[in-house]
């Protein structure tokens, strides 16, 4: 009997992610505004009541479903920007990281890339708190870099905030490129380290003299 609980609590967990799973599934097709909770429950094969054991709403299992989808990825958008390494490695880092991702997780990349602006507010919000934190980690990131010599904290958040946009940019790009096609990933490579490397050239010259200056 002192096992009771433990096995509840685990059904309980196993319900719930099924939820999320099933959720996450039907979304492939469709934006989280219109996605009903009898589909979800009909596609785990449980009752709409029991919906609320797990989630008050569907706009709360979005929430979880962002916290899924990022929650996770700290440690590794802090491996991206690393100062480890040269230039070029640390940019051929990040696309082998990000490609890695989404070949792992393309359907939350999708749900991410679509309801980062769509029509339910509090998945936008929990999407742009996550977005907020990547910036805030990878700013203090660039801050123990040599190369962050003398930048002010707003330079190097606004440098952050380039490094987290163009993550996303390239991973939508990856998402865009048919795994069934090496040449169409190699493409979105190449456009990508290019981007990335645009970035690292500008933050070389970022105090030579206009950069940094010119928006003062």
């Amino acid at each position: 009997m002192s096992h009771t609980p433990g096995i509840r609590q685990a059904r309980k967990q196993k319900t719930r992610q099924a939820l999320l799973d099933a959720a996450l599934e039907l979304l492939e097709g469709q934006s989280l505004s219109s996605l009903g909770l009898r589909e979800v429950t009909r596609a785990v094969g449980i009752a709409p009541t029991a919906f609320y054991r797990h989630f008050r709403s569907v706009e709360d299992l979005g929430v979880a479903l962002v916290e899924e989808a990022l929650g996770s990825l700290h440690p590794m958008i802090r491996t991206t920007v690393s100062p480890a390494g040269e230039g070029e490695e640390r940019i051929a880092r990040a696309i082998e990281l990000i490609a890695g991702h989404v070949d792992a997780y393309p359907a939350h990349v999708r749900f991410i890339a679509r309801e980062r602006h769509g029509g339910v507010r509090p998945v936008r919000e929990a999407i742009q708190e996550q977005l907020a934190r990547f910036t805030a980690e990878v700013g203090e990131a660039l801050a123990g870099d040599a190369e962050s010599a003398g930048w002010s904290e707003e330079d190097l958040l606004m440098l952050a905030q380039l490094y987290v946009d163009q993550m996303l940019i390239v991973a939508s790009l990856y998402l865009e490129a048919p795994a069934s096609s090496p040449e169409a990933r190699e493409r979105v490579s190449k456009v990508a380290a290019r981007q990335l490397r645009l970035i690292h050239v500008g933050r070389r010259h970022w105090l030579d003299g206009t950069g940094a200056a010119g928006g003062r």
